[in-house]
């Protein structure tokens, strides 16, 4: 009997022994079914990493894929700024009404800071317990297990990882920090991707914006209505929320202003005697590139401030060289936006430039047109003169020859009539060819034959028909810029009082320099003048006469013709036709 109980518990002690072999054996393939598991995980998160280009898509990968393979509750992605805090704060876990409710995302104190401030991996069992932790705003759910990872891209510290409540209460363990330590590196290659293919893009967008600029300004399109389109174009490209584009004059000032986006109208049409004072200044006096952190508040910015106000991150770049100078562009975001960096303007001093030399080649050009149309013109005066001038002039000499061959008077007088008609176009040619000639330089006023035909245009609509216009003599040379100007208003008033009082349906004007005299005549088939007529309007036209040494008169046309005839005639300066 004892021998038999001996046998059976040696018997048991190998079963025993061999279940916990056997359980030993389970846990460690339940083990490697976790490893495999985690391993597969990491790669697939890997790969789903990689996949996206979209930088905004990349990074909240990066964060879902982090909080599933450690099994963490929240998870939250910091990128890290210029100034050495979090610019962007991407959160998991927390949904939008509790977000709300927290308020302003964090910036980069406290434990989150200690990672920007030591970028190593961190584990923390209780994070409440750490020296640089003080604690979570308010509504803001709780939290105890911490683990922190930086991601970086080449040397760079990118931002961190923020992983907290593992789920089932444990803690975060060497495992966990190793999974997301290497999902790290493969989130650095990703963003570093995604950089490259959003400054690509960029730079792929600013080359298209550059090209259609230029050929735009090339094809003839008006110089403003392309330069307002070239705005609205890097305003999109760079995500700003202004933009200002100020023409700066070849003695330093600020000749004009146009702007797209919000507050555009206190920007537009700005003209200043100097740059001082002003963003377009500071740009100009740092010959590059100039990038501010808050314009509304920028102490360079003395002149009207407060059309910056509301405005923070800007960005102003220089079109044109010191030599040939165009203007300076300004981009501005919203305050709070953030600040104009990396590729967002890698590709702005090239698109500057780009602009510059195409407003130059349509400035060249334009000089080009203007001179083949001096040239036309030189070679019609030419023609004119050579040829049709001396033609009617031959023929007028050949109808007087021919006057004491004609025995009736009537024809005679006809004949008579023929070599006048003759005299006065060989006249109005001649005045003709004097206009030709006389070509205005680039950027001055316009001639007073270009003034008095705008003046007689302009009247059209109020009299209800276009009036004719007959100029002679050396209009543009022999006529003084102030007896010019006095041209103008005399024709201008005569035509209004024809609109006002005349009733008439024909009018014409008659501009002639001859003589030693400049006459301006205003004819109309109206309802003539009243006997009591002594308006506002005829004593200032005699009064303009009289200033020049000139008369003035308004009469009645003769018979059998209705209307009024008013004529101003002043002396021109010795010397002149």
């Amino acid at each position: 009997m004892g021998g038999d109980a001996r046998e059976t518990g040696r018997a048991r002690l190998p079963r025993l022994r061999l279940d916990e072999l056997l359980d030993e054996l389970q846990g460690r393939i339940d083990e490697a079914r976790g490893t495999r598991d985690r391993l597969n995980g990491l790669l697939e998160a890997v790969m789903s990493v990689g996949r996206e280009l979209a930088l905004p898509q990349v990074l909240r990968g990066i964060v879902e894929a982090a909080v599933v393979l450690v099994d963490a509750e929240y998870g939250a992605l910091g990128v890290i700024g210029d100034d050495q805090k979090l610019s962007e704060f991407l959160p998991i876990g927390i949904d939008d009404d509790v977000r709300e409710r927290i308020g302003d995302l964090p910036s980069g104190h406290g434990l989150l800071g200690e990672l920007i401030r030591h970028p190593e991996p961190l584990r923390l069992g209780e994070l409440s317990e750490h020296p640089t932790s003080y604690g979570f705003p308010p509504h803001h759910p709780p939290m105890h297990t911490f683990l922190g990872v930086p991601i970086r891209v080449r040397e760079e510290v990118f931002g961190n990882l923020y992983l907290t409540e593992k789920r089932g209460g444990a803690d975060f363990d060497a495992e966990d920090e190793a999974v997301v330590s290497t999902l790290a590196v493969a989130a650095g290659i990703a963003i570093e991707n995604a950089r490259l293919y959003e400054a690509g893009r960029l730079r792929e967008r600013w080359l298209a914006a550059g090209s259609d600029f230029t050929r735009a300004l090339l094809s003839g399109s008006a110089e403003t209505e392309v330069l307002e389109g070239m705005l609205a174009r890097a305003v999109d490209i760079a995500g700003a929320d202004l933009g200002v584009f100020h023409l700066v004059g070849a003695d330093g000032e600020l000749s004009g202003s146009l702007a797209h986006g919000e507050r555009a109208g206190a920007h537009r049409g700005l003209a200043l005697p100097t740059t001082r004072g002003t963003l377009a200044g500071a740009t100009l006096a740092a010959d590059s590139l100039v990038t501010v952190a808050d314009i509304g508040n920028d102490p360079r910015i003395t002149v009207r401030p407060e059309r910056w106000e509301g405005f923070g991150p800007a960005v102003a770049v220089i079109v044109g060289t010191k030599e040939k100078l165009s203007g300076v562009l300004i981009l501005a975001r919203r305050q709070g936006g953030p600040p104009f960096a990396g590729p967002e303007i890698a590709s702005l001093p090239g698109f500057a430039g780009q602009a510059a030399l195409a407003l130059e080649l349509a400035e060249r050009r334009r000089a080009d047109e203007r001179v083949s149309l001096l040239e036309d013109r030189d070679r019609i005066a030419r023609d004119l003169h050579d040829l049709a001038i001396q033609r009617l002039f031959a023929t007028g000499m050949t109808l007087q020859s021919a006057r004491p061959f004609v025995e009736r008077p009537e024809a005679a007088e006809r004949l008579g009539r023929a070599i006048d008609d003759l005299d006065t176009t060989i006249k109005i040619i001649r005045s003709t060819i004097f206009g030709l000639r006389d070509h205005e330089p680039t950027g001055d006023a316009p001639g007073l034959r270009t003034r008095v035909v705008r003046a007689v245009d302009a009247a059209a609509p109020s009299l209800g028909f276009p009036p004719a216009l007959r100029m002679e003599g050396l209009i543009d040379t022999d006529v003084p810029q102030e007896m010019a100007d006095q041209v103008v208003a005399v024709i201008v008033e005569a035509l209004s009082n024809v609109a006002r009082h005349a009733g008439a349906g024909r009018a014409e004007v008659a501009v002639v320099a001859g003589g030693g005299a400049l006459t301006v005549t205003a004819t109309d088939d109206g309802t003539g003048l009243p006997e009591d007529a002594h308006g506002s309007g005829l004593r200032n036209l005699a009064e303009r006469a009289e200033r020049l040494s000139g008369t003035f008169s308004a009469t009645a046309r003769p018979a059998p013709h209705h209307g009024t005839v008013l004529e101003w005639r002043v002396p021109l300066p010795t010397g002149c036709a």
